[in-house]
């Protein structure tokens, strides 16, 4: 039986290696194969709005947008929590395509099942 890959971004420009290696795992997991849920929290939620992703700058790290467009290939879904969305002021209607917002609920009834492997960055 697969596992699924849930992994949760706790930090965006203001951890950037962090950041990045978030969004690296989850898009190397998704074009191996791996059913991959990416949830952005925090700061990282920033990078589900059109082009603020290509804002991101990382010496040697591959650019956002391409582990975007390489999460969303392999099937990945993308989340943005509720709460961290509200603070912005962030609205579904603002987020790239095939991205979403949900809570805490919604994460872990993803990260329960005994075939799920939960990563948090």
């Amino acid at each position: 039986m697969a596992k699924k890959l849930v992994i949760k971004v706790t930090a965006g420009a203001d951890a950037p290696e962090r950041c990045s290696q978030a969004f690296t795992v989850a898009a190397v997991a998704a074009a191996s194969g791996v059913e991959v849920s990416l949830w952005l929290t925090g700061e990282s939620v920033w990078f589900a709005l059109p082009g603020r992703a290509a804002e991101f700058e990382l010496p040697h790290a591959a650019p956002l947008p391409e582990l975007i467009d390489g999460i969303r290939a392999g099937g990945g879904a993308i989340t943005v929590c509720t709460q961290c969305a509200a603070r912005r002021n962030i609205e579904q209607k603002d987020l790239i395509e095939g991205a979403g917002i949900a809570g805490a609920q919604v994460f872990v009834s993803e990260i329960m099942p005994d075939d799920v492997q939960a990563l948090v960055y």
